[in-house]
């Protein structure tokens, strides 16, 4: 494991873990996950509401998170609104990273082609989001940290490496 570069955070998308209702799975996932990678990071957990989203996204990177990864919501049932939450709040968006989780669930699950998960960046951080079951955690953030230090080291002025 290597030293904590950056504060990270990760927001469970879920009515019904949000009213104690389910155990969130994915968010101590995609925490752990992150941890085994040098991040720190803390899970906070919110309905599928397009404000309540945007503002932990928001919170998340006000407390200094460079890297915020939501699960949950990207579906296509009409709660499923975490996309439309990055409306307006993406400053730049990166598509690429969005199509190679979608490449990387596809392999397992081909209904993963059917997120509509963004990702860009919030003031200084990378936002991404994921699908919100353990499989699609566990497909999804070894891809985020394929290039998280980089796109970090970027938005800092870093050059390429």
């Amino acid at each position: 494991m290597t030293s904590s570069l950056f504060p990270s955070a990760v927001i469970t998308v879920s009515d019904r873990s949000a009213a104690g209702l389910r155990e969130d799975l994915s968010g101590p996932l995609a925490l752990e996950l992150l941890a085994a990678d040098g991040w720190s990071a803390t899970v906070d957990v919110v309905p599928d509401d397009v404000v309540a989203i945007a503002d932990a996204v928001r919170r998340a990177v006000a407390s200094g998170a460079r890297l915020v990864v939501t699960t949950g919501g990207t579906g296509l049932s009409p709660r499923d609104v975490t996309p439309e939450a990055m409306t307006g709040l993406l400053q730049r968006e990166i598509p690429g990273i969005a199509e190679e989780i979608r490449r990387a669930g596809i392999a397992g699950v081909p209904q993963a082609m059917l997120s509509r998960a963004r990702s860009g960046i919030v003031d200084g951080a990378l936002v991404v989001n994921l699908a919100g079951s353990p499989g699609a955690v566990r497909d999804g953030i070894p891809v985020v940290l394929r290039v998280a230090r980089h796109v970090v080291a970027q938005l800092d002025g870093g050059d390429h490496a």
